[in-house]
């Protein structure tokens, strides 16, 4: 449109928008736009970690490799570190404190290698898990996939390392008399369960670690002190008989000495069913699903706040 001004000049006014009062979101969802980084629903996200397994799974496989690239023995330290954690505790648990009393001495060598390599398998995925998001913030700021890809694909990473480390188990177990039977097949439920567990307790410290990353700090402590409560070292049981037993009940369901027991019931003879909580498949699949989904969707949840300032 245009008018004559008085000195004859021509001036012109521009047209009304259609757009003129619409709000931001009326706009956004006029020209169809959406949030950068908005968080997709439940399913849609479940659907694109699928989508992304290969990445999940490739990634996994190159930080087990890069992990101890560095060193002369390379991958020897995935079996070595937790054998070495084994020595020093059968030296000052078995030896000098006796922490194995109540249980066969053929037995104790067994029965602390597999506590030592299951419960390093769970502190290594949460402490994993913790560092997910700070330790890959460049990833996760320049490119968009679903950040649960990154505590699980750790997760994964601790199981393949503890694929490695179970060949020694085996050999231990055996070398001290106790053969292959059906019952050590009772060690892939558990694992499968464990890994479950493990993989959302990784989840759940990946999103509490992304705010704060001093937390990773804070962890060994406590997974030490975990440790310590799970009957690593020694018999629940025999070492709190004098205590109210609520007190070893506790202890015992505590998931980490569940998936502990399960293991040692599978793969040692003498290790029978009186040492284990009553109900103890309950509990392990309990725990399994509560935290394994409470942790993914817990995560889920703040997908839209990883990697921002």
């Amino acid at each position: 449109m245009s008018d004559t001004t008085r000195d004859g000049a021509l001036a012109t006014s521009k047209r009304p928008s259609e757009d003129a009062g619409l709000s931001p979101a009326e706009l956004a969802r006029k020209y169809g736009l959406s949030v950068s980084g908005a968080r997709p629903g439940l399913s849609a996200y479940v659907r694109q970690l699928w989508a992304r397994r290969h990445f999940i799974i490739a990634f996994s496989r190159a930080k087990l490799m890069a992990q101890y690239s560095q060193a002369k023995l390379g991958q020897i330290w995935q079996v070595a570190t937790p054998l070495l954690n084994a020595l020093v505790y059968y030296l000052i648990f078995g030896l000098i404190l006796d922490a194995g009393r109540g249980i066969d001495k053929n037995d104790y060598i067994p029965f602390l290698v597999i506590g030592v390599f299951v419960f390093t398998f769970t502190q290594s995925s949460l402490m994993a898990g913790v560092r997910a998001i700070p330790s890959n913030i460049g990833l996760v700021r320049a490119l968009h996939f679903p950040r649960a890809s990154l505590p699980i694909s750790f997760s994964l990473q601790q199981l393949q390392q503890l694929m490695f480390s179970m060949i020694v188990v085996f050999v231990v177990t055996i070398g001290f008399g106790n053969y292959p039977s059906l019952s050590w097949l009772l060690v892939i439920p558990a694992l499968v369960l464990q890994f479950a567990f493990n993989t959302g307790l990784a989840l759940i410290f990946g999103r509490m670690g992304s705010k704060t990353p001093d937390l990773a700090q804070l962890m060994p402590f406590v997974t030490r002190t975990w440790m310590y409560a799970s009957g690593v070292m020694f018999s629940i049981n025999e070492m709190l008989k004098d205590k109210p037993a609520w007190i070893a009940d506790a202890l015992q369901w505590n998931p980490a000495a569940i998936y502990m027991d399960l293991i040692r019931f599978a793969l040692i003879d003498g290790y029978g069913r009186e040492n284990l909580p009553p109900h103890v498949w309950a509990f392990a699949v309990g725990w399994a699903i509560l935290i394994g989904l409470g942790g993914f969707v817990y995560f889920w949840k703040a997908e839209e706040r990883y990697g921002r300032g």
